[in-house]
């Protein structure tokens, strides 16, 4: 046996402090002092070029006959074979450590048959497909089962006193007035600091209404200028700072709602009043519906994107459709002496001041930084924000109908 056997260190691959076969077939069984961890190495200057390497099965090793097995230690891994024949020829593979005469490892060159059943360059694994996210549906921003329940209970409450007897819904709308004036003053007070005196405006509006209902145009008029002075003179009662725009809100408050509103009162005094007014609250209401449903499904350019984001030209587009087709219908079928190419620009009408209408009001919200007017009508928000369409078309409708078909 060489004893310089002995001293060489340990094939790489074998178990720690054992080796496999020698040169001489001799094989140790037992541990060796001082010996390396068992592990590949290399000279770290000849590896920097080296690339990785396919796997390499192992292949059992036969018991006894060391001229078949030609060494029976081997490391079994992905990238290193230790097998050297005792003639110290090395074997074929990828990686080999052959013991040098001063004992050192050194990396051989890959055979140049690989194992044909191992790819030399293996393409990486495809990425696992990322399961699609659903689309996100449109929402529709509002609370739409309470709107609906809202809108027809006020439906209900406006047709009943409308047909039933017209002094009752003079009444609805002195109310809704008072009401959109308390929501009107209170925003401004709060967000602006502005305190239009309320009182005054309050009844100086409901007397608008029951004055243009019982004189029309020339009661209206008057009873907007005499509100006016109201207001000028109940602010005198406080401190002066603040006194010009304070005054100038009022004014403002009494012409935007109640006088206004004057003209559906107006309306209702024709012989087809309760008709007449019923087509205005109907055009107004499809016109409304028509841009909303048009402009959440197709909407995608902006109307007014630095007023009113969620209006859009397609929802523009569908408000003047819907209105003119259901104006036509009016016109021809429930107006007297009305014709349906009236009824076709009334719609046009409606539309167009509806929209403006709304944003107008947008205008007054986005400068006091609020969403809503109130909360007083769930999923609708307040009442002024019901009125902001229907109060600058009353007189739309008002001035269409008395060109078309008269005033009586």
């Amino acid at each position: 046996m060489n004893d310089s056997s002995w001293g060489a260190p340990p094939r790489a691959g074998s178990q720690a402090g054992y080796w496999g076969p020698n040169d001489h077939g001799a094989v140790p069984h037992g541990p060796v002092q001082g010996a390396a961890p068992a592990g590949p190495a290399y000279d770290a200057p000849e590896a920097q070029q080296t690339r990785p390497m396919p796997i390499v099965p192992d292949v059992p090793a036969h018991g006894g006959n060391q001229d078949d097995d030609r060494g029976a230690a081997r490391l079994g891994g992905p990238l290193f074979r230790d097998e050297t024949f005792r003639d110290g020829t090395p074997h074929g593979g990828t990686f080999r450590n052959e013991t040098s005469p001063a004992g050192a490892f050194r990396a051989e060159t890959p055979s140049a048959q690989p194992p044909a059943a191992v790819p030399q360059n293996p393409e990486p694994m495809p990425d696992a497909p990322q399961p699609a996210s659903a689309p996100q549906k449109k929402s529709a921003g509002r609370d739409l089962t309470a709107a609906i329940g809202v809108g027809v209970g006020l439906g209900a409450v406006i047709i009943a006193s409308l047909f039933v007897v017209k002094a009752v819904f003079v009444g609805v709308i002195a109310v809704a007035v008072v009401v959109g004036l308390w929501e009107l003053t209170s925003r401004l007070q709060e967000r602006k600091g502005i305190k239009a005196p309320l009182v005054p405006l309050a009844v100086g509006g409901a007397a608008m209404v029951v004055a243009g209902y019982v004189r029309g145009a020339e009661g209206a008029w008057v009873a907007m200028a005499l509100t006016a002075l109201a207001v000028l003179v109940w602010r005198m009662t406080e401190p002066p700072e603040g006194y010009l725009k304070d005054v100038t809100a009022g004014v403002f408050a009494a012409f935007y709602v109640p006088f206004l509103a004057t003209f559906v009162a107006m309306m209702l005094t024709a012989d087809d009043g309760a008709l007449r007014v019923m087509t205005f609250l109907l055009l107004t209401v499809v016109s409304d519906t028509g841009a909303y449903a048009v402009g959440w499904r197709f909407g995608k350019h902006k109307l007014a994107p630095r007023i009113s984001p969620g209006k859009t030209r397609e929802g523009l587009l569908g408000a003047v459709s819907f209105a003119m087709v259901v104006g036509a219908l009016c016109m021809e079928f429930v107006i007297e002496d009305g014709t349906w190419w009236q009824g076709l620009l009334l719609g046009l009408a409606v539309a167009a001041s509806a929209t403006l209408g709304d944003l107008g009001e947008s205008m007054i919200k986005r400068d006091l930084g609020i969403k809503d007017m109130g909360t007083l009508l769930p999923g609708h928000g307040g009442i002024m924000d019901r009125l902001d369409s229907l109060l600058p078309t009353a007189p739309v409708v008002w001035l269409l109908l008395v060109l078309f078909v008269g005033s009586g």
